[in-house]
């Protein structure tokens, strides 16, 4: 089973008509969909396993997980070339729903112009030219001075999958406090981590994944692993996510361990689901 903190109420219900075997239907009409964009494997810079597989679970982690409903107002921050993008164009309501995707890397954004946005024009991709070490190294924005493209209160669900794997901790806390000011109020946030906790750190089970081998950087809170540039692989202290999103104004509904840790989990990282409290303005 899943290990779960539960802290406080979470979503519990699917949306309307959309019962536990309906999710299931359409995770495995995703996965079967020849007829979806998929981008040549060479093409895939961000990510591991398979395009289609890893698009069509998080769908399911999105709705059971998340609360994402075929109205949301989506924001995809590092979207890539477009894993949660193209699962989503089969859940978004056309009308109703919307998708926005921000990535520093033009290419995926390219892809997923040509390749998305066509056939589902409540879609939109936006390069951002964020400085990263690896993904952008010449980029012109600083993570530290992060400016959404956005009006305030603009999205009710928004998607950080493997961006916080990937930054210090001082960008986190420069993320998160744009996470707030344009999440509309009752909105999530779904965001994956690694929380190097003492299990993820001693590794008793010794079934943690190999490739993750984390050490301490510094005093800091942050944990890299070795054999990896810094910015490869990021994992912080159990606690120092949980306060950055308290500090950001965000509720914590869902605090899940992955199995990445060598935990029975039916996801792979860590993750939160985190809200805006309603009476936020």
């Amino acid at each position: 089973m899943t290990e779960v903190i539960a802290l406080k109420t979470a979503f519990t219900e699917l949306p309307p008509a959309f019962n536990n075997d309906h999710v299931e239907w359409l995770m495995e009409a995703v996965l079967r969909n020849r007829f979806l964009p998929c981008p040549d494997p060479d093409s895939i810079f961000v990510g591991d396993g398979n395009f289609q597989a890893v698009g069509a679970e998080f769908l399911g982690h999105f709705i059971r997980k998340g609360g994402v409903r075929p109205d949301s107002r989506v924001l995809d921050i590092g979207c890539g070339i477009g894993r949660m993008a193209v699962p989503l164009t089969q859940y978004l309501d056309f009308a109703k729903g919307s998708y926005c995707g921000i990535d520093p890397v033009a290419g995926g954004i390219n892809w997923c112009r040509q390749m998305i946005s066509p056939v589902y024009s409540n879609f939109e991709f936006r390069h951002l030219d964020i400085a990263h070490s690896l993904y952008n190294p010449k980029g012109a924005i600083d993570g530290l001075e992060l400016v959404l493209p956005y009006e305030d209160r603009q999205f009710d669900f928004i998607i950080m999958t493997s961006v916080v794997t990937h930054l210090p901790d001082e960008e986190v806390s420069a993320y998160l406090r744009e996470v707030e000011r344009v999440l509309a109020p009752g909105g999530r946030l779904f965001m994956t981590c690694f929380v190097v906790d003492k299990v993820a750190a001693e590794n008793p089970l010794k079934k943690r994944d190999a490739r993750l081998g984390f050490q301490r950087y510094d005093e800091g809170p942050c944990w890299f692993v070795p054999e990896l540039p810094p910015l490869a692989a990021v994992g912080f202290d159990d606690g120092f996510l949980d306060g950055a999103l308290a500090r950001a104004g965000l509720s914590v509904t869902t605090k899940s361990f992955g199995h990445w840790r060598g935990v029975p989990s039916d996801h792979y990282q860590d993750l939160f689901v985190a809200e805006l409290d309603r009476g936020d303005r």
